[in-house]
């Protein structure tokens, strides 16, 4: 099943703890279908005393969170993804919101495959 958020994608969180809160996805983690998202979901991680650090510690650390969770934001409003193959054979995600009025506003979020790299019919 093709993937909506990507690494690097401008994300908003729709449910949980977290709700509304806008970041940058760092990790897509396919096989659990997580992913992390820079400033949300932040715990804190206790660190054993080694020979390297030898007083342990406290981090703070971004944990996963599900990819169902999020929506990438366009003009802050989070988005849904369509994917559409364009006239010259290359493949892309396009986010819709709707505006104020009603209307349709589409965004090319990005290319997954280019026309070269696309099998040609059979």
């Amino acid at each position: 099943m093709p993937r909506h958020i990507r690494q690097g994608d401008s994300v908003i969180v729709t449910s949980g703890n977290d709700k509304g809160a806008v970041g940058e996805v760092l990790k897509v983690i396919t096989k659990k279908d997580r992913v992390i998202v820079k400033g949300v979901n932040v715990r804190n991680k206790n660190i054993k005393p080694t020979q390297n650090n030898p007083n342990g510690g406290v981090i703070k650390q971004e944990m996963p969170i599900h990819k169902s969770n999020v929506s990438p934001v366009i003009e802050g409003k989070p988005a849904r993804v369509r994917f559409e193959t364009q006239k010259d054979g290359s493949k892309v995600r396009i986010g819709l919101i709707k505006d104020g009025k009603g209307k349709t506003v589409e965004k090319v979020l990005g290319e997954i495959h280019s026309a070269s790299a696309r099998p040609s019919g059979k």
